[in-house]
């Protein structure tokens, strides 16, 4: 999950609402349900597919059964807003160098113990100040602080899929791109309406072991690797994260293991960024990741065949930027979130002219 700047460097007015007013505005149906009798509903947008009773809430707390009708209480509720590079998703194959528009609602249908954003993705909407910022407005406010894109992230964008859908269809009516930043665990229909709408989806994928999943997410492997698959076979762009945690999922047989699936179902091509970790909300007791577990993680996956792989939240470190396959030149050098040079010309090496996969500004390279 990426971490909210301390600072804003956008600053959106929270509105002083009376409460009932105030959620009628951020009300709207919700379109991934099923009707059962006695005015249950089942949720059908995550993998936990909720059975959820007249006035009670999914596990996400931002989804409320009415009477039988499913309403999203976040839709253009949006509680953090902020103007972050591209490369701070960690986007890194995605017009770099440039800017997002990035936001979030309040919620989360996973409880990560290592969780950055605990204090919105664990929260009710109620329980958050926040605004409303309807589609058309988002993406003119993109438009105003010059951003090509907008980023939905920072807590989990599948729960507020309604206003991801319709804010990246007014961003492409302004000619702004939609990127979205998530945990993937997303059931196909709501997914493949998403990949009909937003440019490019980076997946955070928590560990290579169920057990991990079920003891510090609260949640399953497979269906994030499902949606992996699912992006693989939509054709859009998509980069992949992994938090290496010390103890938790830093061993060499799952370096190994991830290496080897990601090359065998998703393809050389797939950037997969390794970041190191930092002690928070209730994983409070580790230390952070020693630089040589990230190298070691990164030299696995490099001898396994992947062609594109990052290490994250070192500042500084050579593989911070993106090196040809081919000629092994830097083709993007980065320094942080800072792009200070790039070698690309047409989606291809300057120097050697090997296509680098990504979406470099008039398109995507395959």
């Amino acid at each position: 999950m990426e971490r909210r700047a301390f600072l804003q460097a956008l600053t959106i007015p929270c509105f002083a609402a009376p409460a009932a007013e105030s959620d009628a505005r951020y009300t709207i149906e919700a379109r991934f349900y099923e009707k059962l009798p006695y005015k249950k509903i089942k949720c059908k947008l995550c993998p936990r597919e909720c059975v959820i009773d007249d006035r009670e809430r999914g596990y996400c707390g931002v989804r409320e059964n009415r009477g039988g009708t499913y309403y999203t209480l976040v839709y253009s509720r949006v509680c953090a807003a902020h103007v972050d590079p591209i490369e701070k998703k960690p986007l890194f194959h995605f017009l770099p160098g440039t800017m997002a528009l990035s936001v979030a609602t309040a919620g989360c249908n996973v409880n990560c113990k290592m969780c950055q954003n605990w204090d919105i993705s664990q929260a009710r909407p109620e329980q958050v100040n926040s605004t409303f910022l309807p589609p058309r407005n988002l993406a003119g406010m993109a438009r105003q602080y010059r951003c090509p894109s907008i980023a939905y992230t920072y807590s989990e964008p599948v729960v507020f899929c309604e206003y991801v859908l319709d804010s990246a269809e007014a961003g492409r009516a302004a000619g702004v791109k939609s990127v979205v930043i998530s945990g993937g665990y997303i059931q196909e229909e709501p997914l493949k309406q998403l990949c009909r709408r937003v440019d490019a989806i980076k997946v955070d994928l928590k560990a290579f072991s169920e057990k991990f999943y079920k003891e510090v997410v609260n949640g399953e492997l497979k269906p994030v690797l499902n949606t992996l698959a699912i992006l693989r076979k939509q054709g859009i762009w998509n980069e992949v994260v992994y938090l290496v945690i010390p103890t938790l999922n830093d061993s060499d047989a799952e370096f190994r293991g991830l290496a080897r699936w990601v090359k065998a179902e998703l393809g050389p091509d797939v950037p997969l960024h390794f970041s190191r970790f930092h002690p928070d909300y209730l994983l409070k007791n580790l230390p952070p990741t020693p630089l040589a577990t990230l190298e070691r993680a990164k030299a696995i996956c490099d001898a396994e065949g992947l062609h594109y792989v990052y290490i994250g939240n070192v500042p500084g470190h050579p593989a911070e930027s993106t090196w040809c396959p081919k000629c092994r030149r830097v083709v993007v050098d980065r320094a942080g979130f800072t792009v200070k040079a790039m070698h690309l010309e047409g989606g291809k090496c300057r120097f050697c002219h090997q296509a680098i996969p990504g979406v470099w500004g008039g398109g995507t390279s395959a």
